[in-house]
């Protein structure tokens, strides 16, 4: 276990007992609503604290972490630690990078167990609702992971991008296999099939690219739920935070 995570740790860093935060707002966008348009009325509110409560007690956030050299870029293209990932302009959006960070977070299986036993007692609202709130830690913990690499970066002097992740932003799915060679999911329990799936299922790999002259670009909203003070850093004031 480690309080921190080291933005250019070469072997598998673990990081748990997290004090995750999970947004109200994040988890009704889940569930369909949509903020300043949708308001959800006091019953599906008083869900909403149920299915945090049972969440609550039920998640076990982690992350695992490695870096590694980056030999060789392109405009779609990173080689690193004998990978070949084929990301869409990924040369532009990240710039020059020293290094790219392969991550996996997952609140664990309990939580899920919990979602397929209220479904089965048909317990329907409730088992929705929870399976929102776990999709909202996970995200949550995603961006504390990516918060934590910012802030040790900084004493590094380099930069740390925005998280993107397999099947995303024209990133194909097919990679996650690559991602896990780079950073396997076994530490923190994380599987993957042959399909690409993780399991547990709330659980989110990432990449981010580390360098001096690495871009953080215009679609980079990682500022505005970020926990660090004073960052050198900071494009936008902390509209909330994913750290309780």
């Amino acid at each position: 276990m480690s309080a921190t995570l080291d933005v250019r740790s070469a072997v598998p860093a673990v990081l748990d007992d997290i004090p995750l935060r999970v947004d109200r707002d994040d988890v009704l966008r889940f569930q369909g609503y949509r903020k300043g348009v949708d308001v959800p009325d006091a019953a599906v509110l008083t869900l909403f604290d149920e299915a945090l409560r049972i969440g609550e007690s039920l998640m076990q956030p982690r992350v695992v972490y490695r870096a590694v050299a980056v030999l060789g870029q392109g405009p779609d293209l990173i080689e690193a630690g004998g990978e070949r990932l084929r990301i869409p302009d990924i040369g532009r959006l990240w710039g020059p990078l020293e290094d790219t960070g392969a991550g996996i977070c997952t609140v664990g299986e309990a939580l899920e167990q919990c979602v397929r036993r209220l479904w089965d007692e048909r317990e329907l609202p409730l088992a929705l609702m929870l399976d929102s709130v776990g999709s909202a830690a996970v995200e949550s913990l995603a961006e504390y992971a990516n918060d934590l690499l910012c802030q040790g970066a900084i004493p590094e002097g380099v930069k740390v991008t925005n998280r993107i992740s397999p099947g995303y932003a024209g990133w194909d799915a097919s990679e996650q296999a690559s991602l896990f060679r780079l950073c396997p999911g076994g530490p923190i329990g994380v599987t993957l099939n042959e399909a690409c799936v993780m399991t547990p299922g709330k659980s989110i790999s990432f990449l981010v690219g580390v360098g001096p002259a690495a871009r953080v670009d215009h679609y980079f909203t990682q500022c505005r739920r970020c926990w660090m003070r004073d960052c050198a850093y900071r494009r936008a004031p902390a509209a909330l935070c994913v750290r309780r």
